[in-house]
């Protein structure tokens, strides 16, 4: 893709994701995210009504009467978007890829983000931390990000999810809005029926840490098999090939199984640990799940 060419893409993005996260979305941002965070403000002693648990007890020792500690609404908010470079992001059969649905999901939570005076970052990943972008205000830093949604190259095209969300973890101390966008296609583990089992642990720290959120984005063929007879499957993270018999009703029902287990499995998990969730096919629109997920 060429400079000019890049930039006439990040235009038409920009053009159409503002102008949602502007006229669609900012009430039910402001709603959902403004005012969740809260920071220290000062002591004060204690009156009657006031909450046992906000005591500071060691003022309260301090100086023999119980003393609170007082908070305040954080006036600004960060924005956190972790987004899934991996090689199956590519994979497509519809109107558009995983990749351009990522892009265009992420850059109007971006857009959302300044439009409310708020920072927005990005951590790309694959199997490894590709790139961390750290969080700023504005326009240009908005479209920084929209440029390497649309033209960034992973240096590798598997997925690890557990990685992504220690790394965030350690780089943000101060609570955080998140938002995990991936096709959460990870590889399978020995111990496990599916790898999405070995994420439990590192979203629960991440959902208590932080106000996570998490967008699923797959194609239709991601969960059923067309009927194309004799077919050449390719992953594109692994690299490994296999001919499937897509004419064998046997072997789509399998397929539809398998992935519909694993969706529940991925389902129960992020519920279980907290975390609010939409799923969103490549050829469907993905505004009406976006305002679901700020109405959760």
């Amino acid at each position: 893709m060429t400079s000019e060419e890049l930039l006439q893409k990040v235009r038409r993005i920009e053009i159409k994701t503002r102008s949602l996260s502007k006229n669609i979305f900012a009430g039910e941002y402001h709603s959902q995210f403004k005012g969740r965070g809260m920071a220290f403000s000062e002591v004060r002693e204690y009156q009657p009504g006031d909450d046992v648990r906000s005591i500071d007890w060691n003022v309260t020792a301090r100086l023999n009467k119980p003393y609170i500690k007082v908070f305040e609404e954080e006036r600004e908010l960060t924005v956190m978007l972790l987004v899934d470079v991996s090689g199956s992001r590519i994979f497509g059969t519809q109107s558009r890829t995983k990749r351009d649905m990522i892009a265009e999901i992420a850059a109007t939570l971006a857009f959302s983000t300044i439009e409310n005076n708020d920072k927005v970052g990005v951590i790309f990943f694959s199997d490894r931390i590709e790139k961390f972008i750290p969080p700023k205000k504005g326009r240009t830093h908005v479209l920084r990000i929209i440029s390497e949604l649309i033209s960034f190259q992973p240096e590798s095209n598997g997925t690890d999810i557990k990685q992504a969300l220690e790394y965030f973890a350690n780089a943000l101390k101060r609570r955080s809005a998140a938002f995990l966008i991936s096709d959460l296609i990870v590889p399978r583990q020995a111990n496990a029926a599916t790898g999405i089992s070995s994420l439990e642990k590192p979203l629960m720290i991440a959902s208590s840490r932080h106000d996570m959120h998490c967008i699923q984005v797959y194609d239709r063929h991601d969960a059923e098999l067309p009927d194309i007879g004799f077919s050449l499957l390719h992953d594109p993270e692994s690299g490994k090939e296999v001919w499937v018999d897509t004419s064998d009703e046997d072997v789509r029902y399998l397929y539809r199984e398998t992935w519909q287990r694993r969706q529940q499995e991925t389902e129960r998990l992020l519920t279980r640990t907290g975390i609010n969730h939409v799923s969103v096919r490549t050829d469907e629109d993905y505004v009406r799940s976006l305002k679901q997920l700020f109405r959760c």
